[in-house]
C-alpha cells in the first residue's frame, strides 16, 4: 500500500467518504463551507487497511465474522472479543505512527500536548438512509501522542463490536467493504453543549428546529444521562433569523466534565440546575448555523455543537433518519423544503385556488404531473397546489430546448416577476431524455387513447357519475362503500380522470399566439382567437353563464341546469366545497338580475369578422394556414374545457363518497382531513388514522385564514411568517434575495398579459372571493386574484377584468376574449396596488393597467 497518506488535514480535498469515513467527510464538508469546526486531522482508512493487512489480521476478522450468527447475542459477543484481542496484540506500523505523531505535534503547536477528541468514522456510517451513529467508539480528553495512538487502535477495534457486526449484518453490508478512519480534533472545553435538529424530530415539522442543551460536554446529552433544556426555533424568513417559539427548561442534575485521561460525570451546581443554558440570542444564532448546514446538505440534519466563551462550534453533523411524518403536524406539507426550486401557482391555481384538505390533495396527486428524473414537477406548499418551473426549464435546457421551455412556461403559467432568480437543477441530457421518455411515452399513449376515446368518455362519464352518486347514497354499511370504491369510484379517478386530464392539456397555443401577435398585433390576435363557442360547438367554461341566461328566459329548467352544470363552482376540485347543485337557493340567487351574455357574444363576433377581414387584406397567402391552425386551436380548447368539466364531475363523486363515509362512520366531515387511502382504512374499521385529524383540521383553518400565497415562490417558504410580514409581496417570494425585492413605484403602470383586447376606464372593485361578487355593480372593473368557471356568471356584468394570476391561456383570458370583455391577466400584485373605488384604465391589448386616481 505504498504511496497512500495515513493522515490528512481536516479540510483536505481528498477527504471523501472512502478515505475518511462518514463523520470525517461530513466535517471536511463543513470546514469547506465555512462552518466553525474545531481544528484537527484525519487518520485515513488507508492507515486502517494497512494495519489489518499485516500478520493475517484481516483474514482473522473476516473468518470470525463469517462464523458468527448475527441473530445470537452470545455469538456476536464472542466474535467481538476475539477481534478486539487480536487488534490489541498488534503494533501500529511505524509509518502510520510517525504520521500521527507529526500531525498531533502540529495540532499542539508550542504546547507539549493538547487535549483532543478521538472519534471513529466508518465508511458505512452517517449515510442518509442508515441510522449508524454510535456504532463505533469515541474517546474524549486524550492527552499526549502515546495516549492518542492507543485511542486510535481502540477506535479501529470498535469497528467490530458486537453491536456493529449485528447492525451491518441486518443492513446487508459486507464486512470486507467496511473500513474505519479516525477524526482527531482539539477538545473544546465546553461550558455547554448539545444537539441541534434542523427538523423537529418529535413531530416531523420541517419549519421548526429543535435544540437540546446541557451544561458541560455534550456526552451527557448524547448518552441520555441528563434531561436537557429544549428550545423550538422557527426557520428563518428571508434574511431574518427565526424566532424562538417555545422553551422547556429542565432540571439538569449531572454534567460531563474533563478529567485526566478522559471524562467523568459530576453533579451540576444547584444554582445552575434549573437555569437556562442558552439565551434567545444564542438559540437564534445556533438555529441560523443549523440552517446553513441543512442547506449545505439539502436535508434535515442532526448536529452536535459546543459552546465555549460565547463561541459556537460544530463537532458533528449527520442526516436525520426515521424522521416523523410531517403530515400529522401543523406544517402539513411544504415541498419548498425539497430543494432550491422556483414554484408557480399560475394557471393551476385557477383549478385549485384555495388551501386543499388532505382528501383533496390525495386525489389531486393522482392527476398531478409525476417527477421526471427524480425531480418534482408538482408540489404542495402550505396546502396550496404549485408546479415546479425549475424542473421544467432544466429538462428543456438539458435537451437544448431551453428557450422553447421558457416560452411555453410563460404562455401557460405567466411571466416570472423581475428580481426572482431561476434556480436550475443540474441534469445531464441523457438523464433528462430518459426522464422525459419515462413520463412522455405513457402520456403520449394516453393522449392517443384520449383522442380515440373522447366521444365515449364525454358521453359515458355523466351517466357513470350519476349512477355512482345513486349507489353511494344507497349504501347503508361502510363495507358497501369500500366495495363500491373498488368496483366503480376508483376507476373513475385512476382511469377516467387521468385520461381526461391528458385532454385537459391539449389546448396549449404554443407558438400560435406569438405568431399571430407578430403578424396582426395583440388586439387582432385576441379577436382571431375567439369563436371557441358556437351553437354547434359549445365552450364548456361558458356553459354556466349561458345556462343561467336560459334559466332566466325559461328555455331551461332548474333541474336540467343542475344536471348539466351543477357540479361547476369556483373551488370545484376541492372535495370539501359544496356544489351549486347541493344548494337549492344557489340558482335563484345567480339567476336574479344577471347580465345577458348573448349580446356580448354577438358584439365579439363582429370584432372577429373585422379582424379576419384585415388579415385577408394584409396577408392573403397566410389565411388558409392560419384558418387550419385556429380550427385546431379551437378544437383543442373546446376539448380541454369539456374534459375539465367531466373531471370536476368525477371529483363531485369523490365528495359524495367522503360525505357518505362520514355519515356511515358518524365521523362527519372529519374524514375530509384524511387522504383517500386512510378514509378507506377507517371504513375498514381502523381508528389509527383519526389521530391525525385534529392537527390537520387546525392546519387547514390556519392556512385558509392567510391571504393567497405569492404566485411565484423561490426557495424555502413559510406561509405563516410571510403573511405576518408587513412588507410582503403578493406576486413573488425569493428566499435568497428578500432584502432586494422592493415593490415597484406606486405611480408606475401595472403590467400583465394581454388577456382580451379593448381599452376601458372605470371604477375598480377589488373582490377577494366569488361570494363577494354580488357587490359588483354593473359597469365596474373586476380586480381579483384569479378567476375560473365559478366566476363566469360575473363577467357579463363588468366592464373589464384584472387578475393577479393568469396567462394568455388562463380561464380569465379565454372567457373574456369570447365575451369581448377587456382583460389584463397575470399582473402579480394588482389586488395590492388597486383599491375599491379607484379610477383605473385597463388596456387589454397592451396588457397594462393605470391607476388614474383614488376615490
Amino acid at each position: 500500500m505504498s504511496g497512500y497518506s495515513p493522515v490528512l488535514s481536516l479540510a483536505d480535498v481528498a477527504a471523501d467518504l472512502d478515505t475518511v469515513g462518514g463523520k470525517g467527510a461530513s466535517l471536511a464538508r463543513l470546514v469547506g463551507a465555512g462552518i466553525p469546526v474545531p481544528t484537527g486531522f484525519h487518520v485515513t482508512t488507508h492507515a486502517y487497511r494497512d494495519f489489518v493487512a499485516r500478520d493475517g489480521l484481516r483474514e482473522h476478522i473476516l473468518a470470525t465474522v463469517a462464523e458468527t450468527d448475527a441473530t445470537d447475542q452470545d455469538s456476536l459477543d464472542k466474535a467481538a472479543a476475539s477481534i478486539a484481542e487480536a487488534v490489541a496484540g498488534r503494533e501500529i506500523p511505524a509509518t502510520i505512527t510517525t504520521a500521527i505523531r507529526d500531525a498531533y505535534q502540529r495540532l499542539s503547536g508550542d504546547a507539549e500536548s493538547v487535549a483532543v477528541a478521538v472519534r471513529s468514522s466508518a465508511t458505512a456510517e452517517d449515510l442518509p438512509d442508515m441510522s449508524f451513529a454510535g456504532q463505533q467508539d469515541s474517546f474524549l480528553n486524550i492527552n499526549g501522542a502515546d495516549a492518542l495512538l492507543d485511542a486510535v487502535k481502540r477506535c479501529w477495534a470498535s469497528l467490530w463490536t458486537a453491536r456493529a457486526i449485528g447492525y451491518r449484518a441486518r443492513y446487508g453490508i459486507a464486512p470486507e467493504d467496511v473500513a474505519l478512519a479516525v477524526v482527531v480534533q482539539r477538545l473544546i472545553p465546553a461550558e455547554a453543549a448539545g444537539v441541534l435538529f434542523t427538523a423537529n424530530p418529535l413531530n416531523g415539522a420541517r419549519n421548526e428546529l429543535m435544540i437540546n442543551a446541557a451544561w458541560g460536554l455534550g456526552e451527557s446529552v448524547v448518552g441520555g444521562q441528563v434531561t436537557p433544556d429544549t428550545y423550538i426555533v422557527a426557520r428563518r424568513t428571508g434574511a431574518e433569523p427565526g424566532d424562538e417559539l417555545r422553551r422547556e427548561i429542565n432540571d439538569k442534575a449531572v454534567q460531563t466534565v474533563r478529567e485526566a485521561g478522559g471524562t467523568r460525570e459530576c453533579p451540576v451546581p444547584e444554582e445552575r440546575r434549573r437555569a437556562a443554558v442558552l439565551d434567545t440570542a444564542l438559540t437564534r444564532e445556533l438555529a441560523a448555523l443549523g440552517e446553513r448546514i441543512d442547506e449545505q446538505y439539502g436535508m434535515p440534519m442532526d448536529i452536535e455543537w459546543t459552546l465555549h466563551e460565547g463561541q459556537l462550534s460544530i463537532v458533528q453533523a449527520r442526516p436525520i433518519t426515521n424522521l416523523a411524518d410531517e403530515r400529522v403536524e401543523p406544517a402539513v406539507w411544504n415541498d419548498t423544503l425539497a430543494g432550491d426550486y422556483l414554484w408557480t401557482s399560475g394557471n393551476v391555481s385557477e383549478a385549485v385556488p384555495s388551501v386543499m384538505t388532505p382528501a383533496t390533495w390525495s386525489a389531486v396527486r393522482v392527476i398531478a404531473p409525476q417527477p421526471v428524473a427524480d425531480l418534482p414537477l408538482a408540489g404542495n406548499i402550505g396546502g396550496r397546489y404549485y408546479l415546479n418551473l425549475s424542473t421544467t426549464i432544466a429538462i428543456g435546457s438539458a435537451l437544448g430546448m431551453g428557450k422553447i421551455a421558457r416560452r411555453a412556461a410563460k404562455q401557460i403559467f405567466g411571466r416570472v416577476p423581475d428580481g426572482v432568480g431561476m434556480p436550475s437543477p443540474r441534469i445531464s441530457p441523457r438523464t433528462a431524455l430518459r426522464g422525459v421518455l419515462d413520463l412522455g411515452l405513457p402520456a403520449l399513449r394516453m393522449g392517443i387513447n384520449y383522442r380515440r376515446r373522447l366521444p365515449v368518455l364525454l358521453a359515458e362519464t355523466p351517466r357513470r357519475c350519476r349512477a355512482a352518486h345513486r349507489r353511494i347514497s344507497e349504501a347503508t354499511e361502510p363495507a358497501e362503500l369500500v366495495s363500491l370504491w373498488h368496483a366503480e369510484v376508483s376507476d373513475l379517478l385512476y382511469n377516467t380522470c387521468t385520461t381526461l386530464d391528458q385532454g385537459a392539456r391539449q389546448a396549449a397555443l404554443g407558438k400560435t399566439w406569438t405568431t399571430l401577435c407578430d403578424l396582426v398585433g395583440e388586439a387582432d390576435a385576441n379577436a382571431l382567437l375567439t369563436g371557441l363557442h358556437s351553437e354547434q360547438d359549445e365552450l364548456a367554461s361558458l356553459g354556466p353563464v349561458l345556462g343561467l341566461a336560459r334559466v332566466r328566459s325559461g328555455e331551461l329548467s332548474a333541474a336540467d341546469y343542475a344536471a348539466e352544470w351543477g357540479h361547476r363552482c369556483a373551488n370545484e376540485f376541492e372535495l370539501f366545497e359544496p356544489r351549486p347543485a347541493e344548494d337549492p337557493s344557489w340558482l335563484a340567487r345567480q339567476a336574479a338580475g344577471g347580465a345577458e351574455p348573448t349580446e356580448l357574444l354577438r358584439r365579439q363576433s363582429v370584432e372577429r369578422a373585422q379582424a379576419w377581414q384585415r388579415l385577408r387584406q394584409r396577408h392573403p397567402s397566410k389565411v388558409k394556414g392560419i384558418e387550419r391552425t385556429l380550427r385546431r386551436v379551437a378544437d383543442n380548447a373546446r376539448a380541454r374545457e369539456r374534459a375539465r368539466s367531466e373531471m370536476v364531475r368525477v371529483f363531485w363523486v369523490l365528495r359524495a363518497f367522503v360525505l357518505r363515509a362520514g355519515e356511515l362512520t358518524e365521523l362527519g366531515d372529519d374524514l375530509f382531513f384524511l387522504p383517500l387511502d386512510e378514509i378507506l382504512a377507517v371504513l375498514g374499521g381502523s381508528r389509527e388514522p383519526l389521530a391525525a385529524v385534529p392537527a390537520q383540521r387546525a392546519a387547514y383553518a390556519r392556512y385558509s385564514a392567510l391571504p393567497p400565497y405569492p404566485t411565484a415562490i423561490r426557495g424555502r417558504f413559510d406561509p405563516v411568517a410571510w403573511a405576518a410580514d408587513p412588507l410582503r409581496r403578493a406576486d413573488f417570494y425569493d428566499a435568497e434575495h428578500q432584502t432586494g425585492t422592493a415593490a415597484p413605484a406606486e405611480d408606475a403602470a401595472i403590467n400583465g398579459f394581454a388577456g382580451a383586447a379593448g381599452v376601458v376606464e372605470g371604477v375598480a372593485r377589488v373582490v377577494a372571493s366569488v361570494t363577494e361578487g354580488e357587490q359588483l355593480q354593473p359597469g365596474e372593473i373586476l380586480v381579483t386574484t384569479l378567476t375560473n368557471v365559478g366566476w363566469t356568471p360575473l363577467f357579463p356584468r363588468v366592464a373589464a377584468v384584472v387578475t393577479d394570476v393568469g396567462a394568455p391561456l388562463s380561464h380569465a383570458a379565454i372567457v373574456a376574449r369570447e365575451l369581448g370583455v377587456p382583460a389584463v391577466v397575470g399582473c402579480g400584485n394588482a389586488t395590492t396596488r388597486i383599491s375599491t373605488g379607484d379610477q383605473i384604465r385597463v388596456d387589454g391589448g397592451k396588457g397594462t393597467v393605470t391607476i388614474l386616481g383614488a376615490p
